[in-house]
């Protein structure tokens, strides 16, 4: 197995794309399994489609979902950071990809994103693990 980690600064960012290191990560290294994972209390990762809209559609729901308006008995930092502990409940935090070839098997639209609502703490940090056949 081949493991990195990435530093990713979020700050005020929902939503940040990781396909491309995982793609520079993989190729030449040939079949296997990539897993993802963040860990954070506070963050998940998702495969989603970027860049047409899906990134505030999904600020929309972690919002009507998870409202900031603190009903969490979890109370330290920032208000309404409670929900940023139960977001992983919604957005695991890893996922596992089928490689082949050096290339994560993506669809067409799928994009690898970090999500993470928590502003407390802007630096994360991403183990991307290649686990060969």
């Amino acid at each position: 197995m081949e493991s990195i980690e990435l530093t990713v600064r979020t700050g005020s960012t929902l939503v940040t794309d990781l396909t491309g290191e995982l793609v520079r990560f993989t190729r030449g290294r040939g079949d296997g399994l990539l897993n993802v994972f963040v860990p954070h209390a506070t963050a998940g990762v998702a495969i989603i489609e970027t860049g047409s809209g899906t990134e505030d559609d999904l600020a929309g729901a972690i919002d009507r979902l998870l409202p900031t308006d603190d009903p969490y008995r979890h109370r330290h930092g920032s208000p309404g950071h409670g929900r940023d502990h139960v977001l992983p409940a919604f957005v695991a935090p890893s996922v596992t990809i089928p490689v082949l070839d050096g290339a994560p098997q993506l669809g067409t639209w799928q994009s690898v994103v970090l999500v993470d609502t928590n502003r407390d703490n802007p630096t994360r940090h991403v183990r991307v693990s290649l686990l060969n056949a």
